[in-house]
């Protein structure tokens, strides 16, 4: 401690600064490159010891201790003239808030996210046309991992889309995991207008009702709403997959409804083409093609 007002008074004497000030800014660097390392270790020894889900879930718990711990610190180096920098604030704050708006409607819009959850890390959600998996959601902001759009089930881009938390409040935000993390999804099929209409179903209910990833899922869906109806009135009367028939000029169409995980979507639907191409190979499956 001697040493460090030696230093103190010697920087002082050197850049004819106070060396009070000086202190102040000294101590508050060096408390803030020491947090910033040890963040920086616990991170690293978190990724070397955990895998998967938990390691970002640890990371997030200690960044929020170690965050905590050197405000805390910081208070106690300032604490003497928190009274006067409060005055200076009070003075200043119409000005302030005018300024910091946004960032103060971002921090709110932070702590409305975490505590009521329209989504979490991990979920799948649309905001102003972009959809993606929620990467991270911060103080200030939130970040998401951007899925193509081409495709009703695309998949990463790779690009990450940060937006700030204020606009779950000016946009509506489409949530595909909320309260229960299974969607439906329709596939079309075309059949020529003279098939068998009723063999022609049977095969296709025996595709869909054969893979694996669609054939657990009912069971689940309906566990997980009968959890989600003690706050949310939620109601279906199908669960399994359904095959609605129409006749469309010189076709049939064949509109096969199942449920699936919405971020396994483009991999089910490929599946399933690739059984009823099998199956129209084997002359099961009269399909419809333009010429």
């Amino acid at each position: 401690m001697e040493f460090f007002d030696r230093f103190c008074r010697y920087l002082s004497d050197l850049t004819t600064i106070n060396e009070t000030y000086i202190s102040l800014i000294l101590s508050t660097t060096i408390v803030v490159l020491l947090f910033s390392f040890f963040k920086k270790i616990g991170r690293r020894t978190i990724q070397k010891k955990i895998e998967g889900r938990k390691e970002y879930l640890i990371n997030q718990t200690i960044q929020i201790i170690l965050n905590i711990v050197e405000v805390v610190f910081l208070l106690f180096i300032w604490n003497e003239y928190i009274q006067s920098l409060m005055t200076l604030i009070s003075v200043t704050s119409a000005a302030m808030t005018i300024a910091l708006r946004e960032l103060i409607l971002n921090f709110f819009c932070g702590i409305y996210i975490k505590m009521k959850k329209p989504f979490q890390v991990e979920d799948r959600i649309e905001v102003k046309g972009i959809r993606g998996d929620v990467m991270n959601i911060s103080s200030l902001n939130f970040e998401v991992l951007e899925i193509s759009t081409k495709e009703e089930n695309g998949q990463s881009t790779g690009v990450i889309v940060t937006f700030p938390n204020s606009i779950v409040f000016a946009e509506p935000v489409r949530n595909l995991n909320k309260g229960f993390k299974y969607i439906w999804d329709e596939l079309t099929v075309k059949l020529t207008l003279d098939c068998d209409l009723v063999k022609n179903k049977q095969e296709l209910y025996k595709i869909v009702n054969n893979i694996e990833i669609i054939k657990n899922i009912p069971k689940k869906m309906k566990s997980q709403i009968n959890d989600i109806n003690t706050t949310n009135r939620v109601y279906f009367n199908k669960y399994d997959p359904t095959i609605y028939t129409k006749i469309v000029d010189n076709h049939i169409e064949l509109t096969i409804r199942y449920l699936m995980h919405p971020k396994k979507g483009r991999y089910v639907e490929s599946v399933i083409w690739n059984k009823i191409l099998e199956g129209y190979k084997d002359k099961k499956i009269d399909l419809y093609i333009e010429s």
